[in-house]
């Protein structure tokens, strides 16, 4: 026995030794990572190696993701700051010029690159050079590179515009194999995000609008474009690259150069010369020359806790109930932000920034209803629609005085529907059989073993009427239209913001900087444009998620041309994947426009099975 106790004790010392190490190397890594400082700035260039997505407010990263060591995460750089760094830039001495490497980047949306785009503009206006790279330029890269004063391009690389489009994925020939039935409820001709479920192609409806939009999206591309860069021959590439392709003897960076689409054909190593010979040599840097880094500019030159009289309100990704973190528009989250800051007398006007296609009905209520409060506390509310502000992205637009848009914003998608699956041919093609007891018309149900019965489809088809009615009503009231009137803009049609500003959704067009002045007229600020973020704070969890994933601009962007042109087969399937757990992850409805572009299926709470009044209450979503 002694024995015994005395290796027990020995394992219980080396547990305990494990342990006190373990926590040695946890606390010593906060404490090295806290003690380090990003490097001063000093002259040279800035580098803006966009190596991720442009958002309007990047979310957190996971812990879990951090800690197991998974990568894969795309980096979101805020679209505010790095305009307030490039307009900083444009003024600052230090800054000899602005290098935009380009090569992983992977958009934002047409809205937000133009604006960033603007800010390019700003800095070249002001007379420093703004050069940029890519080994391939697709829509939205080159977008941006127009504003450059130099676009330079790999000799291996290409520019391949393909202008909006894409195709859709439709399953009611998966679902009739698999026995699935989808029981789609919803109001609208143009509602077509439950069509993959109905049907195995685009309806007409859907076609004719989703074709409308896309041309008026190009449009605006080409017009941001050439008006930056007036010597590119872009109406003949678009027209024939192939063409202009075998112009050039099959070199593609050569018939980019030819269209006058690129300035210099040459590899990094020779645009590193370049930007060396700007900013200055520095043997000891990454690429040879003196280097400014982004993150350590950003945060020597914006502000991110001002304290301002305009409150700026952020509802970005998708709408969803209760709580979310960043990145993520949770209805508690953002009214609860909204609520505390109009208790401080010193707020004196609000701008709300929309980006986001929808979600939740009862989470977008409960933003309107914050934001009516503060405008019955005689707030001024102004709206400014970033890329995307669609269905329920529009219903939490109704209580502003001012709504701004740009002309590429996808917004308008009044309309509302759900899918609930039923599964009683796949129970059938299994041999599978289903049997209980009723005590009133709606036990048991929504009933998905036998399809919801005839009592249970009339109560959810009739909320999503009352939803509709609703949606109809408050767009009417906010923009003095009878719901008739609405009703004939609405049907789940989606709208580009300059159709949408003839049509009465929006006032005008303006970005950010426009709207913040519009709040301060109302609120007879005067010249004062001082802002403040209505934000859920940070927490101790998000400061040690960010120390941990680090500014990672070191690493390699793609440097295959037609990566963002071809997608890989594994992307593919896994959105083709996505697409399908929606409907078969059980009861769910969501406001989502196919033309908005795919989001990520938001992950819902365990918990009981909730009751049919209940459930109806979480399905219906706009």
């Amino acid at each position: 026995m002694r024995l015994v106790r005395a290796i027990w004790k020995l394992l219980v010392g080396v547990k305990d030794m494990l342990v006190l190490l373990l926590l040695l190397l946890f606390f010593g890594g906060i404490y090295a990572a806290l003690s380090i400082k990003p490097p001063a700035v000093r002259d040279g260039v800035l580098d803006l190696a966009l190596n991720g997505s442009l958002v309007e407010q990047p979310s957190k990263p996971s812990a879990t993701a951090l800690l197991s060591g998974q990568g894969g995460r795309i980096r979101e750089y805020s679209l505010r700051e790095m305009v307030q760094a490039l307009d900083a830039a444009r003024t600052d001495d230090r800054v000899k010029a602005v290098a935009l490497d380009l090569d992983g980047f992977l958009g934002g949306g047409q809205a937000a690159v133009g604006e960033l785009g603007a800010a390019v503009g700003r800095v070249k206006a002001a007379g420093k050079p703004v050069l940029a790279y890519a080994t391939g330029y697709t829509d939205d890269g080159y977008q941006l590179a127009s504003h450059a004063s130099e676009i330079w391009l790999n000799p291996l690389g290409t520019v391949a515009i393909t202008g909006p489009g894409s195709q859709n994925l439709y399953y009611k020939g998966l679902l009739d194999k698999l026995g699935v039935t989808a029981n789609v409820y919803r109001v609208g001709t143009y509602k077509s995000a439950v069509e993959p479920f109905i049907r195995n192609d685009m309806s007409p409806e859907a076609k004719a609008a989703a074709q409308s939009l896309g041309d008026v999206l190009l449009a605006n591309w080409r017009d941001d474009v050439t008006k930056a860069r007036p010597q590119a021959k872009v109406d003949a590439y678009l027209k024939d690259q192939p063409g202009a392709v075998a112009a050039a003897g099959g070199d593609l960076a050569l018939a980019a150069r030819n269209a006058g689409l690129v300035d210099q054909v040459g590899d990094r190593r020779l645009f590193e010369r370049k930007l060396a010979s700007i900013g200055g040599e520095d043997g000891k840097a990454r690429g040879g020359y003196r280097t400014i880094r982004l993150d350590s500019y950003v945060r020597a030159t914006v502000d991110r806790n001002p304290r301002g009289p305009i409150g700026i309100v952020t509802i970005a990704g998708m709408i969803v109930d209760g709580k979310a973190p960043l990145g993520t528009a949770g209805g508690d989250s953002i009214a609860n932000a909204i609520r505390k800051g109009i208790a401080d007398k010193g707020l004196k006007a609000l701008v709300v920034r929309i980006d986001s296609p929808g979600g939740s009905v009862t989470a977008g209520e409960r933003i309107r209803q914050a934001l009516l409060a503060a405008k019955e506390r005689k707030l001024p509310i102004v709206v400014s629609m970033g890329s995307v502000a669609a269905s329920g992205g529009y219903w939490v637009t109704t209580p502003a005085d001012y709504i701004y848009a740009e002309p590429s914003t996808i917004t308008g998608s009044i309309g509302v529907f759900g899918i609930l699956p039923s599964f009683q041919g796949t129970l059938q093609k299994l041999g599978v059989g289903a049997d209980g007891i009723r005590t009133t018309p709606l036990s048991g149900e929504p009933d998905l073993f036998h399809g919801p019965s005839p009592e249970a489809g009339q109560l959810i088809q009739a909320g999503v009427d009352s939803i509709y009615r609703r949606f109809l009503a408050i767009v009417g009231a906010a923009r003095h239209k009878g719901p008739a009137d609405v009703d004939k803009i609405a049907q789940g049609r989606v709208w580009d913001g300059g159709t949408a500003h003839q049509i009465g959704l929006v006032d005008g067009f303006g970005n950010m900087d426009a709207a913040v002045a519009k709040a301060a007229e109302l609120a007879k600020l005067g010249d004062e444009r001082g802002v403040r973020y209505l934000e859920r704070p940070g927490t101790l969890r998000d400061g040690l998620m960010d120390i941990f994933s680090g500014d990672d601009e070191d690493g390699a962007g793609t440097t295959d041309a037609f990566a963002a042109l071809a997608p890989s087969p594994a992307s593919q399937l896994q959105r083709a994947l996505a697409e399908v757990q929606q409907i078969m992850s059980g009861p769910s409805i969501q406001a989502r426009c196919l033309e908005c572009g795919p989001v990520a299926a938001t992950p819902q709470a365990d918990g009981a099975k909730p009751g049919l009044m209940a459930m109806i209450a979480r399905l219906l979503w706009s």
